[in-house]
């Protein structure tokens, strides 16, 4: 199975190529949250693979939670791929990505997930991590910057893009978690992971004058 990731949720924004579980390329970028050159780091993860597009079966998508405007490039792109190829997608939580990471790189024991949530909160979840196997134990929520500073004043493990042990969430992992899934969506069911209620406000009507 040829599966392409995208992992846009954060600052690092990142493309991977994979095969039966082993990534072949991947291509990242980093900077501000809304620019994503998505099609030249596809082009890249491609060229370096030396794979055609052609040759793509899943694309795994990040669905955060992380940056909203990242995370719906990434669902977009793989929206208009499913159109064209007929290709099959999967969503991945970044929250389980970078615990995923957290145990690659052997950080072991109960670990805080934290993502940037923006107006002075952060997403937060548990898990428990060793050697063998990763566990989720506290689902996601949003928390106050507050509890982050007293779990850290605390002692407790916290990994992240800005707290803690610094960690992104990469596509190579969301590769590697897709290889062994098969809870395929259709495009349109794909979603990002906001935990806030949508909220729109709606414009003052226009005052003509003749």
């Amino acid at each position: 199975m040829t599966i392409l990731a995208f992992e846009f949720s954060s600052e690092q924004r990142s493309v991977a190529l994979a095969r039966e579980g082993r990534v072949l390329a991947e291509a990242a970028e980093s900077g501000g949250y809304r620019v994503t050159h998505a099609f030249g780091l596809v082009e890249k993860a491609l060229a370096d693979a030396k794979v055609l597009r052609e040759e793509v079966e899943v694309i795994a998508v990040g669905l955060g939670p992380g940056s909203y405007t990242g995370i719906r490039a990434a669902i977009a792109l793989a929206q208009g791929w499913q159109l064209a190829r007929n290709v099959q997608l999967l969503g991945i939580s970044s929250s389980e990505c970078l615990a995923a990471q957290a145990q690659a790189e052997k950080i072991f024991g109960r670990v805080n997930v934290v993502i940037d949530a923006q107006r002075g909160e952060y997403y937060l979840a548990g898990w428990d991590i060793s050697s063998a196997e990763r566990r989720e134990i506290s689902p996601l929520k949003i928390v106050a910057a507050t509890e982050i500073e007293a779990r850290k004043a605390a002692g407790e493990t916290c990994v992240g893009p800005v707290v803690g042990r610094i960690l992104f969430p990469a596509a190579a992992m969301v590769a590697r978690l897709a290889a062994s899934r098969k809870n395929y969506a259709a495009g349109e069911k794909l979603e990002p992971i906001y935990l806030r209620e949508t909220a729109f406000v709606k414009a003052p009507p226009v005052m003509r004058t003749y």
